[in-house]
């Protein structure tokens, strides 16, 4: 029997390194894990509107870097999990599973909603595109690095061995400095180009495989988008999981755990 193949897309801003923990232990369980280091990086799949060249660019990654024998499983992050059902809807034939980890569909009014603020730069001037923007991107060294992200509250509540994973992945040495490796200006722009068309893709070219979806118990961002279109889409295979938007990262070993069980 040919290997069973993971895809693993991650979230915005934090690169596929991050999620070192849970890859180990989908490796243990017999699964050869893949994933795409940066989404929105490389020029031949920039940053465009509704995500469709990342959903092009993690396609590609399959085809000339995966290079599966069979149908593979995707598991995303929030934009992951986004970028994983554009992927599915665009090539049915391709995936045997999707799991979407706190990646909220947003479709009804909200959808239209987004679309206005797209239309009008508003989305550009508030909520986290401008956040993104406004990120600090440099320090004198790792150590600096360290000491300004343990020190906040939201990365308080991660496993430690995700926290360093996130200092040697999320940061590179450049002209003497540390920086962020996932650009502000790139971060911005995933978050400015927000999928809108989700209502009329579903529609159209439904998930032909299972989906199952894994909501944060405090995730703000699920609970701005709405969890109905989501619930709706992963039926029977909807999930809870204790903590925030970022709960891989606060317990990356129960959502390893819950992953496998819902690909089994």
């Amino acid at each position: 029997m040919s290997e069973r193949v993971l895809v693993f897309s991650h979230a915005n801003s934090y690169p596929a390194g991050c999620y070192r923990v849970l890859f180990e232990r989908w490796r243990a369980a017999g699964w050869r894990v893949e994933a795409l280091d940066r989404f929105g990086h490389d020029p031949r799949f920039p940053v465009t509107g509704d995500w469709r060249k990342l959903r092009d660019q993690l396609l590609h990654f399959i085809d000339t870097e995966v290079k599966p024998q069979r149908q593979v499983a995707l598991v995303g992050h929030s934009l992951g999990g986004m970028v994983s059902l554009l992927a599915t809807c665009r090539r049915p034939e391709l995936v045997s599973r999707l799991v979407m980890l706190d990646s909220p569909v947003v479709t009804g009014w909200k959808a239209a909603a987004v679309a206005v603020a797209k239309t009008t730069g508003l989305i550009h001037r508030y909520g986290p595109s401008k956040i993104a923007r406004e990120r600090r991107h440099l320090w004198p060294d790792r150590e600096a690095v360290y000491k300004h992200f343990s020190a906040k509250k939201l990365f308080a509540r991660w496993d430690p061995r995700v926290l360093a994973d996130y200092i040697e992945a999320g940061f590179e040495e450049a002209d003497g400095q540390v920086r962020l490796r996932f650009t502000r200006d790139v971060e911005a722009h995933i978050y400015r180009t927000l999928p809108h068309h989700l209502p009329l893709l579903l529609r159209l070219r439904p998930p032909q495989c299972p989906v199952a979806f894994v909501g944060g118990t405090r995730s703000a961002e699920l609970r701005q988008a709405g969890a109905a279109a989501s619930k709706r889409l992963a039926g029977d295979n909807w999930r809870w999981m204790e903590g925030s938007h970022l709960f891989p990262f606060e317990k990356p070993d129960e959502t390893a755990e819950l992953v496998l069980d819902l690909l089994s």
